[in-house]
């Protein structure tokens, strides 16, 4: 490793790491730090889940595939699906299923289960802050995330008022005029 070039993968990893501020790392995690990673390296960030979590470990980090194996596991990978929303459209189906899976496990009186969920939400939010406040990205895709950082931040405040407020929110003219070709011919 050269010290004082410029900075080595695992020490962005590391910083990346730091800036979520969390006691442990799940696959929802791991994924945000390999695609902030390659934000920030460009090509010589690209590197897998594997390798990420490697260094999170031999760091002293603690890492967490699977936390309760029974009920949540199973949703661990769909959970990692869920945050590849590239558009309005796949925010909402997001937000969508996120609701069910919240909803379900507060029906089966699974507190945990719940606040996984609660947890992929707010890493949805911080991933879409991310590339909202990126100023290397693309205008109009910022415009997109900074609407889908709002979209899990309500959903998180009153999920019980999220999809009336977002029914609301896609008839308003701003949003019109801002959005209305990304939901009619999402990309």
């Amino acid at each position: 490793m050269s010290h004082g070039e410029s900075p080595t993968k695992k020490k962005v990893i590391l910083e990346i790491a730091r800036e979520f501020s969390v006691s442990r790392f799940t696959p929802a995690e791991v994924e945000q730090i390999r695609r902030e990673l390659v934000a920030r390296l460009g090509a010589a960030g690209k590197t897998s889940a594997e390798y990420i979590a490697g260094v999170l470990e031999t760091a002293g980090m603690h890492i967490v595939w699977s936390t309760k194996a029974d009920t949540q596991g199973q949703y661990e990978e769909e959970f990692r699906d869920l945050l590849h929303f590239a558009s309005l459209a796949d925010a909402e189906m997001c937000i969508t299923r996120l609701d069910e899976l919240y909803r379900k496990f507060r029906e089966e009186k699974e507190p945990a289960a719940m606040e996984r969920v609660l947890e992929v939400a707010r890493l949805g939010r911080r991933r879409a802050e991310m590339i909202a406040r990126n100023h290397k990205v693309e205008l109009k895709k910022r415009a997109e995330k900074e609407e889908i950082m709002q979209w899990f931040k309500i959903w998180l405040e009153t999920p019980a008022a999220f999809f009336d407020w977002l029914e609301a929110r896609k008839a308003t003219p701003d949003f019109q005029n801002r959005f209305a070709r990304s939901t009619s011919a999402d990309a």
